[in-house]
């Protein structure tokens, strides 16, 4: 995993909007009411807590930096229902989405300009996460890897890969798995319908998957975000436990400006510093504090856990959360998302033939 440094690019965009902010050319009177600036901010499921507590900081820096007021509104749901609705007219002045894919639905839709993964550092990726098992208290169905999901008495919850990119992610995380057992693609797949076939709820984003099982006792397990598996812990105390698979995927949801919406809104300069504000020290830190791994390797480092173990019962008090005991692929294994789509969610191929049978 590779690490952004000192991040130039940053620092030159700090500048120019003290510059504007200077020369009394901030963003125009159809991004403000009332000089304070609104942005939209269409974000995925998992995110709500994360963006919460990022915009306590990220507004006041803002006004520091420009001397302007901005106040952020959020809009969260399935990843790719969400990227559905900014090409339909939901006006997002940025995207943040659970995976490159469904911000390119947005570019095609001719909202957001080619070449926008590399208009931040890392891919345009701040911070990335990873897919684990969330169990119930003393792990009572014995659920510990990828092969326990396809027994016949094992009951899943995880979203519909057509509406969530969360949900793409836990597929293609099973996939490797499999692959690494040293079955071909036939095999695999009937591995993943039979996993599929275990599904007891498929719910339309992550958020929801959460709740099937934490509110409404349904299933066995939860293929989950990390980010989502620790609040869980932390909301219901003693009543699940996280387990991390041998092997996963590493998760890296995609940032991007919507191009055509924030020039509209006049709140190009203010859409681009709310990014890579991301990449600050400050907010890599809350990022780490709502269970997103960050990527600036110091930060990182100090929320690495020493325990051995694959089971985790409690947060740790420490705040070392972050297990590296897992042997992460990532979506170039699979070709890039334009391929994984081709091959796995689009309609009428892999997924649509293993789970509308």
């Amino acid at each position: 995993m590779k690490f952004n440094g000192k991040r130039l690019g940053a620092l030159i965009l700090s500048t120019a909007l003290i510059l504007t902010a200077l020369t009394g050319c901030g963003a125009s009177s159809s991004g403000s009411s009332g000089g304070t600036i609104e942005l939209t901010n269409v974000s995925y499921d998992p995110t709500r807590e994360l963006y919460a507590a990022y915009n306590e900081i990220f507004e006041p820096h803002y006004e520091e930096l420009t001397g302007q007021k901005i106040e952020v509104t959020q809009s969260h749901g399935g990843s790719g229902k969400q990227a559905l609705e900014v090409s339909n007219g939901l006006e997002a002045d940025v995207v943040t989405l659970a995976l490159e894919g469904d911000v390119k639905v947005v570019a095609d839709a001719g909202l957001i300009d080619d070449g926008f993964t590399a208009e931040f550092p890392l891919d345009s990726s701040p911070y990335t996460s990873t897919i684990v098992f969330l169990v119930r208290a003393g792990n009572p169905k014995g659920i510990y890897d990828w092969d326990d999901l396809i027994r016949d008495d094992v009951g899943i919850i995880t979203p519909n890969p057509k509406t969530s990119g969360g949900a793409m992610w836990n597929y293609l995380a099973a996939w490797y798995f499999f692959e690494l057992q040293g079955q071909n693609d036939d095999e695999i797949l009937e591995s993943i319908r039979t996993l599929y076939g275990n599904v007891v709820v498929l719910d339309s984003g992550a958020r929801g998957a959460t709740t099937s099982i934490v509110e409404n006792g349904q299933g066995d397990v939860l293929l989950a975000w990390e980010n989502e598996a620790f609040l869980s812990l932390k909301e219901y105390p003693g009543d699940y436990e996280i387990v991390v698979p041998s092997v996963s995927i590493l998760c890296q949801p995609t940032v991007a400006v919507v191009d055509e919406v924030a020039k509209k809104h006049g709140t190009v300069d203010a859409a681009t510093e709310y990014l890579n504000f991301l990449y600050s020290d400050e907010a890599q830190v809350i990022e780490a504090e709502n269970f997103y791994r960050p990527s600036t390797r110091e930060i990182y480092d100090q929320y690495v856990s020493s325990g051995e173990g694959n089971t985790i019962t409690e947060i740790p008090a420490d705040g070392k959360w972050i297990n590296d005991n897992v042997v992460l692929t990532d979506i170039n294994h699979f070709g890039g998302w334009a391929q994984a789509r081709a091959i796995h969610f689009a309609d009428g191929v892999n997924f649509d033939s293993i789970y509308e049978q």
